[in-house]
Parts: C-alpha cells; structure tokens; sequence
C-alpha cells in the first residue's frame, strides 16, 4: 500500500500527544476524587469491569483518528476488482504446424476445445470475436454475444501455410474498433489489392489516434494464440505498439516446444519453433501476460486462468473512502459505548 498524500502522515504524531493529554486528565480526575470523605466508594467504583471499561471508548475514538488520518494521506492498494470488459478477441493460429500431435489429439484441435470452453464461461454480456491467421488473417466471426455462432466459427477453422502474427494483432484491433479506419488492407495484405479496381469500396477515413497508457481500455482485450514464430506478415512488434498506444491488452499463450520439432505438411517439411521472446514482448508491452501450454491440460488450464483474468483484474485503487468509513464507524461505536456504560458520550 502507498499514499498519494503522504505528506499527511506526519499527522499520526498527534496521536501520542492524545495519549498523553488522555492520561494528563485521568490524572487530574484521579487527584479530584481524593476530596471525597468515603474513599472505599470510589476503590469499589474503580475495581473489576469498571477499570477496563473506562479506557475503551477513548481507545476506539484513538483508531478512529488515525483511521482518517490515513484517509487524508489518500491510500492507494493493489486489489482484485470485477472488470469491465465488453469484447474479448480470440486471434488464434491456424497455420500448418497446428496439426502437431506434440499436443493432444493435435495442437489445433486442443485450442479448438479450450478456446470453446472459454467462450461458454463468459458473463453474457461479453462479446467475443474470432480471429484466424496463418499467411493472412481473417476475421471469422465479429464480436458476438451469441455463443453458439463462435463456437460455430472456431469449428469451421482450415489450417493454411505461414504465420502472421502481426496481421492477427492488426486484424483483431479492427475488430475491437470496427470505426477506427484501421489500414487492415497494407497492414494485413501487404497493399490494398483493390486500388486499381472499379469496384473498389471507399476505406473509411483512419481516425488519428491519441496514444494513451497501455493497458488502460477496460472495454475489451485480445488474447493471442500461436505455436510458431513470424514468418510472413508485419512486424508483430510494429502491430503491438498499435495495440499498446489504443490501451489494449494482449494476453499471449504459446502452444508447442521452445526449440523447435519437423512438420510435415502438405508435402512440405519445415522445422517450426515457438518465439516465446516475442510472445513475451507483445504481452510485456500491452501490460498482458504471457502463458505456456505445453499440452492440452495446461492449454485448459490456461483458459481457465485467461477466463478468471478477465473477470476479475488486479488494479490499484484508491482506498481513501474505506479508511474514513472505518474511522467514522469506529467513532460512532466509541460514543455508543461511553454512552452504554457511563451515561455519557466520552
């Protein structure tokens, strides 16, 4: 916990000085009472659940003090708070190494499943898109909150050749900001195919795009699932300061072995790797996180994790209010009590 105030601190000094004034006037009380002619009285009214009773409610009123003063210092601590996320995009790999049986039955058909039963654990107001890509990418179903239409769109993956991860990024963040003019046609193709066409369909005007800090978009998140490393596409790295600059998180997962295993594929053999440096990177600088799954319990596991990451999110808050609740509380109780036990408020 730290204090966006903390100059207020020093303000708990006061409280031996309470301490002391407290103790000046029992003593001043004590010296009083020795005027009275029947001191046995007053033994018998200082003995048993008297003695300790009198020193409560100036206790309780001590912490309610500094209860507030610690809300005057305006604490601040890390806690785990309900998100706000409204579109969750699923960029997943489905280049020709996914039908890797490393991971089983295969490494494509234990995402399909994992990225379904994440689906089914969302609240219901959460809209979930899909993004495909291996040489390109695609979107294969845009944020829904129909349930059964992405779990439809992830079924009718095809596996392809190459891996783009910097068009699944690009193309995900188009998906999140549908009016935001993304350049999805020289990011993802490579140019705009249609230039020269007359049936080329106006691109909407990009917006310019203010950055702001990363990871601050509460509204929606892409987690990104690969079992490769770039071998076509844009930079990855250029995609995710894209990303970055919008606030958006990316939470990475990796799918497959750090140093690499022979694929084959269509009559091609390729040696496949998985670049957890850059996965690393992408997650680090979007504020996300990074997992490995090396099999299709961890995957699940993974997913789970990803659901619960989702739901609920580490912040730092203010915590100002909490503090002089408490204090506040703990002021009123000190009244009550003295009032309870000596018909009189302290």
């Amino acid at each position: 916990m730290k204090f966006l105030w903390p100059q207020f601190l020093w303000l708990f000094l006061l409280l031996p000085l309470l301490v002391a004034w407290y103790v000046a006037v029992l003593r001043r009380k004590r010296r009083g009472t020795l005027a009275y002619s029947n001191l046995a009285l007053v033994r018998a009214a200082l003995t048993g659940g008297a003695t300790w009773r009198r020193h409560v409610p100036a206790l309780i009123l001590l912490l309610a003090v500094g209860s507030l003063i610690a809300a005057l210092a305006r604490p601040v601590a890390v806690l785990s708070l309900p998100t706000q996320h409204e579109t969750v995009i699923l960029a997943m790999d489905v280049s020709g190494s996914m039908r890797a049986t490393d991971v089983k039955p295969s490494r494509l058909v234990a995402a399909q499943e994992a990225a379904k039963a994440f689906i089914a654990d969302q609240p219901r107001h959460v809209r979930v898109g899909i993004v495909s890509f291996a040489a390109t990418a695609q979107i294969v179903q845009y944020p829904t909150q129909n349930r059964q239409d992405a779990i439809d769109a992830i079924d009718r993956f095809s596996l392809q050749r190459g891996t783009a991860l910097g068009s699944g990024i690009v193309l995900s963040l188009a998906a999140l900001f549908p009016d935001a003019g993304i350049d999805v046609t020289s990011f993802v193709f490579g140019g705009d195919p249609f230039r020269n066409s007359p049936w080329r369909v106006p691109k909407k005007e990009a917006k310019p795009v203010e950055a702001v800090p990363p990871g601050s978009y509460t509204n929606g998140a892409i987690i990104l699932l690969t079992d490769g490393e770039r071998t076509t596409g844009p930079d990855p790295v250029a995609a995710t300061k894209m990303a970055a600059d919008r606030g958006v998180r990316i939470f990475t997962v990796g799918v497959g072995t750090p140093k690499g295993e022979t694929i084959g594929f269509e009559g091609w053999s390729m040696r496949v790797k998985l670049d957890e440096a850059t996965l690393k990177q992408i997650a680090d600088t979007t504020r996300g996180d990074y997992y490995f799954a090396g099999n299709a319990v961890d995957l699940k596991k993974v997913y789970e994790k990803l659901s619960s990451r989702l739901v609920f999110e580490k912040k730092e808050t203010e915590i100002g209010a909490l503090f002089a609740a408490v204090g506040a509380l703990l002021a009123v109780l000190a009244g009550l009590l003295s009032l309870y036990w000596f018909n009189r408020i302290l």
